[in-house]
């Protein structure tokens, strides 16, 4: 058994795994390597065989998808961690061991995330998770480092050590037992979220969730959907409805997801006026497969409520992030975001929170 397997998940990739896949063999630092292919139809697995035959292979029968394909992969790997990471990232020497010893280290992390900067433009932080991940109280994601479409300059701000609510899948380090533990990623998502919904399951847990700024990769992003994709768009709104659904109480969920369906509305206007007509669609087929899906929905909350029924607020921002960044004007974390933070510790980074849990 490998104490640390690092899994790559491809789908007709194989000019991704060309350009990356060396990076990571070279800078594995003992872990095993693997890549779980969802059927692709390109030369990626020929390509992989032929240039890195220590590089162990995992054939999915057909593309599962990002969820599906990472759950079925996972069974067959025998492993204390697992490191999720995406065929587009370029890794540096030495970005496994600070992951790897705070897991060691921390009995009560289950994942952690390095700092994700992008490969584009290397002073820049990267979308998929940036300096470590929160949400909001109407569910809305964003990152140290980059809120919406605001992009920071990487000036070593966020090289620390702190809690945070998500962890991003492009690169997540997290224990075996608890990706088993939920069953792994909801399938139903199919891609997108994924990764805040098990971090979600995680908190109802009293598992944490890290934010190491030791390790630094370079992702290049939109690997697959490009960050205007009208599936994307769908993907995200339609999974960051099912995401609330299954976590929030009874009353928070009267409260809010009215407040959430709103803003919703006021997105797609956002982008009937950008003339962005696809996306428009893409928002309200989201809502439409939403209500459609209630009843399977509501039976995964009522399972989820049953074992876990309350969870750790950490990491979760008092208030809308939509509202502090459009109408507010805050565009950086550290302009006024309200977040809970780690049990008992740090006030007086953030002197407008506190610690409860519901």
């Amino acid at each position: 058994m490998s104490r640390t397997a690092i899994v790559i998940l491809n789908y007709n990739g194989e000019r991704l795994l060309e350009q990356f896949l060396p990076s990571v063999v070279a800078h594995a630092s003992g872990a095993e390597v693997i890549v779980a292919d969802n059927a692709s139809t390109d030369g990626s697995i020929r390509w992989v065989k032929q240039h890195h035959p220590q590089v162990r292979v995992i054939l999915l029968d057909q593309n599962y998808g990002f969820c599906g394909g990472y759950n079925r992969a996972l069974r067959d790997v025998d492993a204390d961690y697992y490191l999720l990471l995406n065929s587009d990232i370029e890794v540096t020497p030495g970005w496994i061991d600070p992951l790897v010893k705070l897991l060691d280290t921390r009995a009560d992390v289950a994942a952690v995330q390095p700092k994700i900067l992008s490969l584009r433009q290397r002073d820049k932080f990267e979308h998929a998770g940036a300096g470590g991940g929160f949400i909001d109280s109407l569910g809305y994601p964003f990152c140290r480092g980059r809120i919406f479409d605001h992009i920071e300059t990487d000036s070593g701000q966020y090289n620390d050590h702190r809690p945070v609510f998500w962890s991003s899948g492009a690169c997540m380090l997290i224990r075996a037992k608890s990706f088993h533990q939920f069953g792994g990623f909801d399938e139903d998502y199919f891609a997108h979220m994924e990764e805040i919904d098990l971090c979600w399951k995680l908190h109802r847990d009293n598992q944490r969730v890290m934010y190491c700024g030791d390790s630094v990769i370079y992702h290049v992003g939109a690997g697959t959907l490009a960050y205007g994709s009208p599936r994307k768009v769908y993907l995200n709104f339609r999974n960051g409805l099912f995401m609330l659904f299954k976590h929030l109480s009874f009353g928070q969920l009267v409260v809010r997801m009215p407040v959430r369906a709103a803003l919703d509305g006021l997105a797609a206007i956002r982008f009937l006026f950008a003339g962005e007509w696809s996306n428009v669609a893409a928002v309200v087929r989201a809502h439409v497969e939403f209500f459609y899906s209630l009843g399977r929905e509501l039976k995964k909350r009522r399972t989820l409520h049953a074992a876990y029924p309350r969870y750790s607020r950490e990491g979760i921002k008092k208030g809308s992030v939509v509202f502090d960044y459009y109408i507010r004007g805050k565009k950086t974390f550290v302009e006024g975001q309200s977040i809970v933070p780690h049990r008992g510790a740090a006030t007086q980074v953030f002197p407008h929170i506190h610690d409860k849990r519901q």
